[in-house]
């Protein structure tokens, strides 16, 4: 379990570019990424610009499903991806997405980590107006839960259930779009509430402030310590996290907001280079403040957090250059 709050007001301070391969490049290693505007997405970008300095050059395809992404890097089919610690266990034991996939236990040892970071936070949103103030309020009402693929649908209807009782499909309508139609059909009146995973400050909730008001519903304090609320914060990539309502203009409720938080790592395989992971992470990390310089949350990103909710083992490259640089790496980290 993790714990942060936000500091302030937060809104990302660069826009970050996809990164291309140069024309001189020997190698071009193929990554994959969450759609723009997510905090993966926004994590992954900076680590592939900074390798890139290296001349470690990584075309990044944005937009992907991270379930189908991980599969592929384990494959070798990509070479760095953004990965959900979640997804690693569900691969290794061959379930649900992975129910169907033959080897997906034996393809899950071939992944790699990099850096580990907290993301951000599921914010249950719902504008002003949808009838709904609190959580007992979503009794027949339309939930956008995530996308048909992903594994946060599921998370996101095991929080409702936890809080409310309410089983989607019998106590409410669960809607699972891409996350871009989940923005669209909440602004246009759809759908009641979406459940949106995003950095504390994303600009894609405040957008709803901006030209009305709208509500991110709190974790009551009386479930926090439930033990089921426990084991759902417990799960690999989860955790408890608060941050100020205030932090967005136009949010209705007031004071400290209790929230599901999520972490990621930055993924490869084992087959790709020590000296191509090595330069990658060193880059990465000798250019720190130009990587807090992109976005409010990834501030979080320090040497004591490099190997926040990692489950898998490191690359060789990374953990040359963490071991060459002092950082205390957690024995089952080492491959």
């Amino acid at each position: 379990m993790f714990h942060f709050k936000s500091l302030g007001r937060t809104v990302l301070a660069a826009t970050l570019a996809l990164t291309l391969p140069s024309a001189g490049s020997a190698e071009i290693f193929k990554g994959e990424t969450a759609g723009v505007g997510d905090p993966v997405h926004t994590m992954f970008v900076a680590f592939a610009n900074q390798a890139g300095k290296a001349d470690v050059e990584i075309q990044v395809n944005a937009g992907q499903t991270l379930t189908k992404s991980m599969l592929k890097g384990a494959k070798g089919d990509i070479d760095f991806f953004s990965t959900v610690p979640s997804l690693v266990n569900l691969m290794a034991g061959q379930k649900r997405m992975y129910v169907n996939v033959e080897g997906a236990g034996e393809l899950s040892k071939n992944i790699r980590a990099i850096l580990g970071f907290k993301a951000g936070a599921y914010h249950p949103v719902t504008l002003a107006g949808s009838g709904i103030e609190s959580w007992k309020d979503l009794k027949g009402k339309t939930v956008f839960t995530g996308p048909p693929a992903g594994s946060a649908s599921a998370t996101s209807e095991a929080l409702i259930k936890i809080i409310t009782g309410y089983v989607a499909g019998e106590d409410y309508k669960a809607v699972r779009l891409s996350w871009g139609e989940g923005y669209a059909a909440l602004a246009d009146g759809k759908i009641d509430m979406m459940v949106r995973p995003a950095e504390i400050g994303s600009a894609n909730i405040e957008r709803f402030g901006l030209s009305g008001e709208f509500r991110v519903l709190s974790i009551p304090q009386d479930k926090t310590s439930s033990d089921e609320m426990k084991a759902l914060f417990g799960r690999p990539g989860r955790g408890m996290l608060q941050f100020d309502g205030d932090v967005y203009k136009g949010q209705l409720t007031a004071g400290e907001i209790t929230a599901l938080g999520f972490t990621q790592f930055v993924g490869t395989h084992a087959g790709v280079s020590d000296d191509v992971v090595y330069s990658a992470t060193k880059a990465f990390w000798e250019n720190l403040d130009e990587v807090h310089a992109t976005a409010f949350f990834l501030k979080e990103v320090t040497k004591e957090s490099a190997f926040t909710s990692v489950n898998v083992p490191l690359h060789p490259g990374a953990l040359r250059y963490y071991d060459e640089a002092g950082f205390s790496v957690p024995d089952e980290l080492r491959p």
